[in-house]
C-alpha cells in the first residue's frame, strides 16, 4: 500500500503544474533575493541625506553587502538545483556571515541603514564595553602591525564601526563647496571606495587603499554657509526650511558627507592673536566679531570694547566683590579645597567672563570651559582667543565627552540650569564625571523656592552632602558646596532606592554618542579600578603614576620619549616660535607624555583621545591633564581659528581605511588651526609624502620635512591665503 502511494506521488511531480510550482517558487526567491541584496546596499551615486540623530546606531550591519554580476549568476544557478527550504537557509546563512564580517574593503555610506543591535550580557562583562585598558597593549605596538592587521572599531562606546576605503572617485561636496577629483593609484583593478562597494573582480578579499592618493588634485572654494568664518559642522546644519528659523542644533549632528571646503577669515581686520598673557586682558575684537556679541557688550561692564581691542578689566568681574574674593569665600567654606595642590582639574560650565577660569590658572588650576551652544551670544571664541582651555558641546540629552570620575570639581556659576529637570539626567551627568569624593560648586543669584526644593530632593536622591551653604554679602550671591561619596555604603542606606544604581553591564566610561542614563554608577572599590583613590596633589600627581596601572614602565618610558623628542627637536628643531603659543591639541593622545613635556612652556594641551584607539583618557586626568574623546571622520567641537598648534602622532596611519574621507581631517586641522598656526605631523612617508601636497594646494607653508625608515615628520604653517 505504500509503495503505491509512493509511486502515485513520484507520478504527480512529474505532472507539468508541478514544474510550474516549483519555477514559481524559483522565480519569488529571485525576487526576494533581489529585495535583501537591494536593502543591504546603496548605489555609488546614491544622494547623501543628512542625519539628524544618532541615536539609532548600535552595530552597523556589514556594509560591503554588494553582489557583483557573477557572483549573482552562480547564486541564482544554485537557487535553480535546490528546493524552497534549503534556498532559504542558504540565504540567510550568506547573509548572517556578511553582517558579521568585519570587511575593510569599499563601502558604501549613502543612506545606509543600521540596525540597533544590544550586545549580549556575556560580551559586555568581556571587555567592558570593548574599552581597552591602556595596560593590554602601547600604541606603538599598534602602530607598528598596522599594515598588517585590521584597525579597531569604535570601542569607547562599545559599538564597532565598518572601515571606509579610498578608491577611485569624484567627490562633490557639502553646500557648494567643492570639487575633488581622485584619480586611482592602483592598476588594472577597478575599486569605488568612497560611495561605492563594487570590485570588478570576483575575488573575496579586503582593499586597503592608501589613505591619500599620490595623484589626487584638488579644488579649492570657501564654505557657503550661514555661520560663515564662525562654522560649526556638526552643530551648525543647514537643511531645508528650517535654514531660515534655526540652524543649531540641540545635539551634535554631523553632515553625512564631511565638509570639503575651507572656512574664510572674518571679512576685514584680522590679524594674528594677541600672545599670551597679554591675551588675558585684551584680544582683537575683529577676530571674534559677531552680531550678538555687540549687544551683549552693552550691557555688561566687564568686557570693553577700546579701539581694535576687546579688554577685560581686572576690576571688573560678573562677581561681585572679585572673583579673587569669591574663590577666598569658597575655600574659608570648605578648607578641603585647596586650589592648585588637592583640585587641579575644574570643568565650568558654561563661558561667561572667564575671570574665574583666570584667576585659578594662577594658582595652578586648569579649567575646562564647556561652551553650552545655543542661540544666545556664545562666549566660547572669546575665550579661546584669550588663550582659555574651552570646548564646545550641546548639553541636552547624551553624555559629555569624557571618562567617569575626571573632574576634581565642577563649577557652574551664576547657574541657570534646570538641574532637576528630566528626572535629574544633567545632575547625573555631573555625578558620573566628579571624581569620587569631588566638589560640586553651584552659585546662583537668586533661587525660587520650588527650584531650591527640587534640587533639596534629587541630590539627597544621590547622596551627595551639603558640605556648606552661604550667601556672600559682598557679592549677594548664593554658594552651595556639595560632596560626592566617596563609598557605595551610602547608597545602601536609602530608603528609596531612586534613582536605582546602574547595572553591573553599564559602562560610566562610555560617551560617544550615548545618553545620559538615570541611574547612579557605583563607586569604583578596587586598586584596579580608575577613581578608587584622590590623586596625589599637584605638581606630584603629573609624574606619579595611578596605581590602577600595571604597566607602569610604559607609561614612563613614554613620558621620557616625549621629553626627549620635545627637548631635542620641537622647541629647537622646527623654526616655531613658541613664545606665540598657547593652544596646543594632541589630535591623538595616548598617555598624555606630550602635553606632560609641555609643562614647562606657558601652553595648554586638549589630549584627543580618538574613540577607535584603547581608553587611556582616565590615566590623562589623573595625571592632572584635560581632554576628550573624539571620532576624528566627524567635525571636532569648536570654533574655527580656535589652535596655534595642531600634534598628529601616527593618527592618520591608524586611521586608515576607516574614515570615509580621510582628507577631510585635513580640511579640519585647516578649520581649527589660526592663520600663522603650526601643525606637526608624525607618521609613515607613504603618507606624508601626499600629505605634504594637500597642504601645499591649501597654499600652506612647508617648514620641514625629515624621513627615515619608512617613518618622517612633516612641519608646515597655515597662511593668510584664501580663494
Amino acid at each position: 500500500m505504500a509503495i503505491a502511494r509512493l509511486a502515485r506521488l513520484g507520478r504527480q511531480a512529474k505532472r507539468p503544474h508541478g514544474l510550474c510550482l516549483k519555477m514559481s517558487a524559483v522565480a519569488i526567491l529571485g525576487l526576494c533575493f533581489v529585495f535583501i541584496w537591494s536593502m543591504f546596499s546603496s548605489p555609488a551615486n546614491s544622494v547623501t541625506t543628512q542625519r539628524e540623530s544618532f541615536d539609532d546606531v548600535s552595530q552597523p550591519v556589514a556594509a560591503n553587502t554588494k553582489v557583483n554580476g557573477s557572483q549573482t549568476q552562480s547564486q541564482e544557478k544554485s537557487l535553480e538545483k535546490h528546493n524552497q527550504e534549503d534556498k532559504k537557509a542558504k540565504l540567510e546563512s550568506d547573509l548572517g556571515k556578511k553582517d558579521e564580517k568585519k570587511v575593510n574593503g569599499s563601502v558604501s555610506v549613502s543612506v545606509r541603514k543600521h540596525e540597533s543591535k544590544k550586545r549580549n550580557e556575556k560580551d559586555v562583562k568581556k571587555d567592558k564595553h570593548n574599552v581597552k585598558s591602556p595596560n593590554e597593549k602601547t600604541e606603538n605596538d599598534d602602530v607598528e602591525k598596522e599594515n598588517d592587521e585590521e584597525e579597531e572599531g569604535l570601542v569607547v562606546d562599545g559599538k564597532e564601526e565598518e572601515f571606509d576605503s579610498e578608491g577611485e572617485v569624484i567627490v562633490d561636496s557639502e553646500g557648494n563647496d567643492d570639487l575633488i577629483q581622485q584619480e586611482n593609484g592602483e592598476s588594472g583593478e577597478k575599486v569605488e571606495g568612497e560611495s561605492g562597494g563594487s570590485r570588478s573582480t570576483g575575488e573575496k578579499r579586503k582593499i586597503k587603499g592608501p589613505v591619500f592618493y599620490p595623484k589626487a588634485h584638488y579644488s579649492w572654494k570657501l564654505c557657503s554657509t550661514r555661520s560663515k568664518q564662525n562654522y560649526i559642522p556638526c552643530i551648525d546644519i543647514e537643511s531645508g526650511t528650517a535654514r531660515f528659523l534655526n540652524y543649531r542644533h540641540r545635539e551634535r549632528s554631523c553632515p553625512r558627507s564631511p565638509p570639503m571646503c575651507l572656512v574664510p577669515l572674518p571679512h576685514t581686520g584680522y590679524g594674528p592673536p594677541v600672545p599670551w598673557p597679554d591675551s588675558k586682558s585684551k584680544i582683537l575684537y575683529m577676530n571674534v566679531v559677531h552680531p550678538k556679541l555687540v549687544a551683549y557688550i552693552k550691557k555688561h561692564n566687564w568686557l570693553v570694547e577700546d579701539g581694535e581691542y576687546l579688554t577685560f578689566p581686572q576690576n571688573q568681574s560678573e562677581f561681585k566683590g572679585g572673583v579673587l574674593h569669591y574663590l577666598e569665600s569658597i575655600e574659608e567654606m570648605v578648607p578641603d579645597i585647596e586650589w592648585g595642590k588637592n583640585i587641579r582639574v575644574v570643568l565650568d560650565m558654561g563661558c561667561g567672563d572667564e575671570s574665574f577660569v583666570a584667576s585659578l590658572l594662577d594658582k595652578e588650576v586648569l579649567t575646562l570651559s564647556l561652551g553650552l551652544k545655543d542661540d544666545l551670544v556664545d562666549l566660547a571664541q572669546v575665550s579661546l582667543e584669550r588663550g582659555f582651555p574651552t570646548v564646545v558641546s550641546p548639553f541636552g540629552s547624551r553624555r559629555l565627552p569624557f571618562p567617569s570620575g575626571a573632574f576634581d570639581a565642577i563649577h557652574c556659576g551664576g547657574c541657570s540650569i534646570l538641574w532637576h529637570s528630566n528626572g535629574g539626567k544633567l545632575l547625573l551627568e555631573m555625578n558620573r564625571i566628579l571624581r569620587p569624593g569631588g566638589y560640586f560648586i553651584l552659585s546662583t543669584m537668586h533661587d525660587s523656592i520650588e527650584e531650591e526644593e527640587a534640587m533639596t530632593t534629587l541630590t539627597s536622591s544621590i547622596c551627595w552632602n551639603i558640605l556648606a551653604h552661604k550667601t556672600d554679602e559682598v557679592s549677594e550671591v548664593g554658594v552651595k558646596i556639595y560632596q560626592k561619596p566617596e563609598s557605595n555604603d551610602i547608597y545602601e542606606l536609602r530608603r528609596k532606592k531612586n534613582p536605582p544604581l546602574c547595572k553591573e553591564n553599564e559602562n560610566p566610561d562610555a560617551a560617544w554618542y550615548v545618553h545620559m542614563k538615570t541611574c547612579l554608577h557605583t563607586i569604583p572599590s578596587s586598586i584596579e579600578q580608575h577613581g578608587a583613590e584622590w590623586p596625589e596633589e599637584w605638581p606630584k600627581r603629573l609624574e606619579t603614576y595611578p596605581d590602577w596601572l600595571n604597566d607602569k614602565e610604559k607609561l614612563i618610558a613614554d613620558t621620557n620619549h616625549w621629553k626627549a623628542i620635545i627637548e631635542k627637536s620641537y622647541l629647537t628643531g622646527m623654526g616655531i616660535d613658541w613664545s606665540k603659543i598657547r593652544n596646543v591639541m594632541d589630535m591623538k593622545a595616548i598617555n598624555g607624555g606630550f602635553a606632560a613635556a609641555l609643562r614647562q612652556q606657558k601652553v595648554w594641551v586638549m589630549n584627543v583621545v580618538p574613540v577607535h584607539a584603547p581608553d587611556t583618557l582616565p590615566v590623562i586626568y589623573d595625571r592632572g591633564l584635560i581632554g576628550v574623546y573624539h571620532d576624528w571622520c566627524e567635525s571636532f567641537g569648536s570654533y574655527p581659528r580656535s589652535y596655534d598648534l595642531l600634534h598628529a602622532d601616527h593618527l592618520f596611519s591608524r586611521l586608515k581605511n576607516r574614515c570615509k574621507k580621510p582628507v577631510s581631517i585635513v580640511v579640519e586641522m585647516d578649520r581649527l588651526l589660526r592663520p600663522g598656526g603650526w601643525v606637526i605631523v608624525r607618521d609613515k612617508v607613504e603618507i606624508l609624502d601626499p600629505l605634504e601636497g594637500i597642504l601645499r594646494s591649501m597654499h600652506w607653508e612647508i617648514r620641514l620635512t625629515y624621513a627615515q625608515n619608512k617613518e618622517g615628520i612633516l612641519c608646515a604653517q597655515k597662511t593668510l591665503w584664501r580663494p
